[in-house]
């Protein structure tokens, strides 16, 4: 305790119950076990937002399937330089697992990942062009020598067969196809770290919401919590805070007054999925098959149909059907997107808006979209679907980072944004696509950020704990090779 009444102390103050949250607070346990760590999560549950299973895909992001990673040039060329980074990030993950499950920290990793196929499914003549020059330009990579393509509708029908029953033969379809992807279930994977932070000394506390974030006299932050049940207020002295509470992460970061937060807005995109948890129908098929998003669509919108395991069951998933919401939590209010408005960030907001009408009217578009028409976007993947066999969930809440750009006013960003004050001692995340599957990889990076000092202290255990930690698997194949193999049977994935 403090000499103030009411304040407490901690090394390190992690705000959200999320993967984020869970992995940061992980990673400290492992390399500093003295440090004290306190977690606040305003629900009653760990990954409940969008690190819940059926809030996101759990596709285990590593680029395997997902066209955006692979942009196609105006010459038509493909490049996959975004696509190596993305898995490189996700082999970190899978090696962090690997330790965990060896440490005793997680359990069954049937629990949490299961192997899938990834699929790539394009049709129409510039499709099948593009996927095929995608697949040459991945194929060469250490990390991505098992992938397959094919335009031979019984090759595609013995990899996808729900995809293929009942098409039209004299459509041009082309695939690609990874056995090796995964699908990952991110709200067990969290319920289980965080249990374990609790087991290992660190305070979890549910049901408590951080209002308040600021710097003290003494140059640490001041975390103010409210118990959400009796109204009790603490105030937590923290030495170091991550705010990694998904949509709830810009008004706090807003909040601690940085620079580093200054201009940022958040654009919130909400979702829905068609779930079938029916065994006959999700026993069919084992992979994840992703298409090309529609025109004006965010990347996270790419239409895909998923192979699930979540509570013990598997299922298949299929969408995300984009709409709007000025919520930035799917428990949040619908005054969290004004009342992020600030002088500083409302004319790159303006300027995104101005720029991005082609996703305004898709997102209209969308919101709009009945039930037949939703059933049609099925079809269109799995053409014997049965509407009955499908319920209508709604996902998680995804907020987009919207920044300053000297020459546009404001641009919209939909991938991951790591924002740091000067001196490393607050961080928060903001963003969604890949965010999960690389937590592990972009706690690394928050952990040098933050704590520059101890980065020789840790070397030695950040490289027991993540055997290619510092190098490239695709650069080192034999490296590669031990990795794959190591973590394919911890995993039980081979």
């Amino acid at each position: 305790m403090s000499g103030e009444p009411g304040t407490e102390k901690a090394d390190v103050v992690l705000i959200g119950a999320g993967v984020m949250s869970a992995t940061m607070g992980t990673m400290v346990q492992q390399l500093e076990p003295t440090w004290t760590v306190r977690m606040f999560e305003r629900l009653d549950r760990a990954g409940s937002e969008s690190s819940d299973p059926w809030n996101n895909a759990g596709t285990g992001h590593s680029a395997l399937c997902e066209l955006n990673y692979t942009p196609q040039a105006k010459d038509g060329s493909v490049s996959a330089d975004k696509a190596l980074v993305i898995n490189e990030q996700f082999q970190l993950s899978r090696q962090f697992w690997s330790h965990l499950i060896d440490k005793g920290v997680l359990k069954d990793p049937k629990s949490f990942i299961n192997p899938v196929a990834h699929i790539s499914l394009v049709f129409g003549e510039d499709h099948a062009r593009y996927l095929k020059t995608r697949y040459e330009a991945l194929k060469p990579n250490k990390l991505f020598e098992t992938i397959e393509h094919s335009e031979d509708p019984d090759v595609i029908a013995q990899w996808a067969p729900l995809t293929m029953a009942g098409r039209n033969r004299g459509e041009r379809v082309a695939a690609s196809r990874v056995v090796g992807g995964t699908d990952v279930n991110f709200g067990e994977l969290t319920r289980q770290l965080t249990d374990k932070l609790a087991e290992n000394g660190a305070e979890v506390a549910y049901g408590h919401e951080v209002t308040d974030v600021t710097r003290g006299t003494n140059g640490r932050w001041q975390v103010s919590v409210k118990n959400r049940l009796t109204g009790q207020r603490t105030t937590i002295d923290a030495r170091f805070v991550f705010i990694g509470a998904g949509g709830g992460a810009l008004h706090l970061l807003q909040r601690s007054g940085i620079p580093e937060g200054k201009g940022l807005a958040g654009f919130p995109v909400s979702g829905e999925f068609l779930r079938c948890t029916d065994p006959a129908i999700a026993g069919q098929q084992n992979a994840k098959v992703y298409g090309q998003a529609s025109v004006g669509a965010p990347p996270m919108s790419v239409p895909h149909l998923d192979t699930r395991f979540a509570d013990g069951k598997r299922s298949l998933l299929f969408g995300p059907y984009a709409g709007f919401s000025t919520k930035f939590l799917k428990t949040g209010t619908y005054l969290d997107l004004p009342l992020s408005i600030r002088t500083n960030n409302i004319i790159p907001m303006l300027a995104v808006a101005k720029d991005n009408m082609d996703l305004t009217k898709y997102l209209v578009t969308e919101v709009l979209k009945s039930r037949s028409a939703r059933d049609d976007s099925l079809r269109q993947f799995y053409p014997e679907a049965d509407p009955g066999s499908w319920e209508l969930i709604t996902a998680g809440q995804r907020v987009q980072v919207i920044k300053k750009d000297a020459k546009r006013g404001g641009v919209l960003q939909f991938g991951t944004e790591l924002v740091t004050s000067s001196d490393g001692s607050i961080a928060a995340l903001l963003g969604a696509s890949p965010g999960a599957s690389t937590a592990t990889s972009i706690m690394i990076d928050l952990l040098k950020r933050s704590f520059p000092g101890y980065a020789d202290r840790w070397a030695s255990k950040l490289t027991e704990m993540i055997p290619s930690y510092g190098q490239k698997l695709n650069d080192n194949p034999q490296l590669a090779d031990e990795v794959l193999e190591a973590t394919d049977r911890t995993l039980a994935l081979a």
